[in-house]
């Protein structure tokens, strides 16, 4: 295993890190306290920079417009983009969008990939993914009660979904309905486009998340299919193929997570150091720095954020490599144990802050709220805790 980095990648690495320094975090104010669409003018503007840098789109395919980096090049990118709240979104590098470009460009037709996909990597449109379903449990995707019948040359969609992650203002979604019911459970359901604009697609609200109820591309939507038209030239991949589909899009779609999230643990930890070291808490100018506590606090985050750090870098190099089946129980390590490090990281970075730690005047509140998710969506931590024990036992059990 070589970890090593380019020196192109440092370049290009280091041009992105200063970009979000000098950039994005003078922006943090504002989109704390402002709607998406409020933020909208100055985060294009920015965008705009990024083209002209030409570093739009890292993870995407040249030929239509991105970078094109592999998977251990684009988890560095999504580290150094990942400390601020709008860091990949400005590069076009965002979830889901970034999740629905890979199935576009590896499932889609030609028809499909010329108007959704190329208008998606160069960031002129939005998209959602539509598969939780607020009856149904997430972490099982094989139980949908979402169907698509077939009427002519249409699907008829029906369902009630809902964490449609940025849904609000989309230009479609990728919905995973029932097409099959009579297949094996992991061949009923597919994955089909359906315009936001159809007639039968109801954004019902976007939910409030920890009391905040936000717009745009970081809203969640419930949805309602209700007889929902849409012609059968926008299925993705076979008929029966969605669940297939699904877990080839989560499997690189946690590594970006993971990334993003070591992201976050630097920038919290890059505060929790700046505030130890400035806080005084004696007469004699004593600062937090100075006690045990603290200085523990600090030692094993770090140990912590390194630790999950290579164990990611290592299940994206295994995937790389080996690909991603050989890689699964890696994966689903670093899904439950680089979130649990990311929380526990920002909650000692709040504690060292004390009373500005629970307000926005830092963005540790906003990551504290947000990211509490991560040990949900991809599949709760104890579904994988419970997966990776399996396998282990089983490869023990037959030695």
């Amino acid at each position: 295993m070589d970890f090593a980095v380019s020196d192109k990648m440092q370049t290009i690495l280091g041009m992105m890190s200063e970009f979000v320094q000098k950039e994005l975090i003078p922006l943090e104010p504002e989109f704390h306290t402002k709607s998406f669409a409020e933020m909208l003018p100055a985060i294009e503007e920015k965008r705009a920079m990024v083209r002209q840098m030409e570093l739009w789109a890292p993870p995407h395919p040249r030929e239509f417009g991105g970078m094109g980096l592999d998977l251990m090049e684009y988890a560095l990118v999504a580290e150094a983009l990942g400390g601020c709240p709008v860091g990949l979104y400005v590069f076009g590098c965002q979830a889901p969008d970034a999740g629905n470009i890979e199935i576009l460009y590896e499932h889609g037709t030609p028809e499909q990939k010329g108007k959704w996909l190329k208008p998606l990597v160069a960031g002129q449109i939005r998209s959602c993914f539509s598969m939780t379903e607020v009856d149904q449990p997430g972490s099982n995707p094989v139980l949908l009660d979402a169907t698509a019948v077939k009427d002519g040359d249409d699907y008829v969609i029906n369902g009630h979904k809902w964490f449609t992650s940025s849904a609000d203002g989309a230009e479609f979604a990728i919905v995973m309905a029932v097409t099959n019911p009579e297949n094996d459970r992991y061949l009923r359901a597919s994955m089909i486009i359906v315009p936001t604009d159809a007639p039968g697609f109801n954004l019902v609200r976007n939910i409030p998340v920890m009391g905040h109820s936000g717009d745009g591309w970081p809203s969640h939507g419930e949805i309602l299919y209700q007889s929902c038209r849409v012609p059968r030239a926008n299925l993705l991949g076979g008929e029966g193929m969605g669940f297939v589909i699904a877990q080839h899009r989560l499997g690189p779609g946690r590594i970006h997570h993971c990334m993003r999230w070591i992201g976050i643990c630097n920038r919290a930890m890059d505060l929790m150091c700046r505030r130890a070291l400035e806080r005084p808490i004696t007469e004699d100018g004593k600062k937090l720095a100075d006690t045990q506590i603290i200085r523990t606090w600090i030692a094993e985050c770090a140990a912590e954020i390194q630790a999950a750090r290579l164990m990611v870098l290592h299940a994206a190099w295994k995937m790389q490599t080996l690909g991603q089946k050989e890689a699964r129980e890696e994966i689903s390590l670093i899904k439950f144990y680089v979130a649990g490090v990311m929380q526990k990281v920002i909650d000692r970075a709040i504690q060292v802050h004390g009373g500005l730690g629970m307000t926005d005047d830092t963005p540790l509140s906003f990551f504290y709220r947000f990211e509490r998710a991560a040990r949900i969506y991809d599949g709760v931590d104890e579904v994988h805790k419970l997966s990776v024990a399996r396998r282990i036992l089983k490869e023990r059990a037959g030695r």
